[in-house]
């Protein structure tokens, strides 16, 4: 027995090792007493199970997060005051050491992304309808001035949520040449070409993809093998499928589907994220006051076929984020200040409710981080 105790001692290590955690972060709005800044928690990968979450840095509303591709630093749109974005070095336990915090060149910004390098974060101001890039510091802190910044011009069909710019997001595609910008009030899909080295963004040729007037594109996901993307506008209820040219990044729209079943009434609704499914089969949509995830399952040419409309599990669910090994779905409800895990089938790509939820001041972005 006393042979056997090392050998059984062995085994259980490595059974408790070997289970899969992902680690992941939540941006919030810090306006209510449930949230005092960024979160951090743990997702068990075979179970779908919720560690509790944990306060990982203290910031006034930092709504969108981006990590740098080695994980060390995480970035964040700060909305409050004039716009800001902050830089945080990241521990091993999650929690979040700030390093410096720099003005976004424009008043709400609203989503940031890191480029494949990790020397560039990039910034989309709502309110001011504009963008920026900044480039980093080997430690992590963001350098000022901006090495880019750019003013979006243009209106849209509405007169009221379109009578000028609205910079919503802003991504780098997987090759890192370009840059997508969704600007809710032109109905455009502003591309960049990005210099890594230094930070600066040019004008591309051709300049934009375009969504149905009076669409207002909010987020973009790229599929996996690059060959397409996807935006969710936000005012049309629907989702615009583009075919991409690698080459010159230009954007060509395949077509515009609803992210409403029929029949359903569109009042109080509008889309807010979009994700598409690590093996690139599906792709998911966020409906707020509906509040549902669209499913659609991705044909070999890009186009999309609905599949279900399944419920988020909370209310206005701004966010959500896919774990890395697909099989895990998470809701982030900005309204009842609440996550919820849903599973996501390996044949269809349709989610269930799972009993795991969690308690948090209005969430609204669902960051994992990538292993290592």
């Amino acid at each position: 027995m006393k042979l056997l105790a090392p050998a059984l001692l062995l085994l259980i290590m490595t059974q408790v090792l070997s289970a899969a955690e992902a680690t992941f972060f939540l941006g919030t709005y810090t306006n209510n007493p449930k949230s005092k800044g960024i979160y951090v928690g743990k997702l068990d990968t075979e179970t779908g199970r919720l560690s509790p979450l944990a306060l990982a840095g203290e910031a006034k509303s930092p709504s969108f997060l981006a990590l740098s591709p080695n994980g060390q630093f995480l970035y964040a749109a700060i909305e409050s005051g004039g716009g800001s974005v902050g830089a945080f070095a990241v521990g091993p336990d999650g929690k979040l050491t700030k390093l410096n915090e720099v003005s976004s060149g424009g008043s709400g910004a609203c989503h940031v992304w890191v480029d494949a390098t990790g020397r560039n974060v990039l910034v989309a101001n709502y309110g001011g309808g504009s963008l920026a890039s900044f480039q980093t510091k080997p430690d992590g802190s963001l350098v000022e001035p901006a090495a880019s910044f750019i003013q979006l011009t243009g209106t849209g069909p509405d007169a009221k949520r379109q009578d000028k710019p609205h910079a919503h997001s802003i991504y780098t595609d997987p090759a890192n040449g370009f840059v997508y910008a969704c600007d809710l009030g032109t109905d455009k899909v502003w591309i960049y070409k990005l210099d890594p080295d230094k930070g600066t963004l040019t004008p591309n040729a051709p300049p934009a993809g375009t969504v149905p007037p009076g669409a207002g594109p909010r987020h973009l996901a790229f599929h996996p093998n690059g060959k397409f993307a996807y935006v969710n506008n936000e005012m049309g209820m629907s989702v615009t499928a583009f075919s991409r040219d690698a080459a010159s990044g230009a954007l060509n729209a395949l077509h515009t589907l609803p992210t409403l079943p029929d029949g359903a009434s569109a009042t109080g609704a509008s889309t807010a994220e979009i994700f598409c499914h690590p093996t690139g089969k599906w792709l998911y949509v966020s409906n707020r006051g509906h509040d549902t995830i669209a499913v659609y399952a991705i044909g070999a040419d890009g186009k999309l076929t609905w599949i279900e409309n399944a419920p988020a599990q909370v209310a206005i669910p701004r966010g959500f984020g896919i774990d890395p090994t697909g099989k895990w779905l998470i809701t982030a409800g900005q309204n009842d200040h609440k996550i919820a895990v849903l599973k996501i089938d390996p044949a269809s790509g349709k989610l269930t409710a799972t009993d795991q939820t969690a308690e948090v001041g209005a969430p609204v972005c669902v960051l994992f981080a990538t292993p290592k």
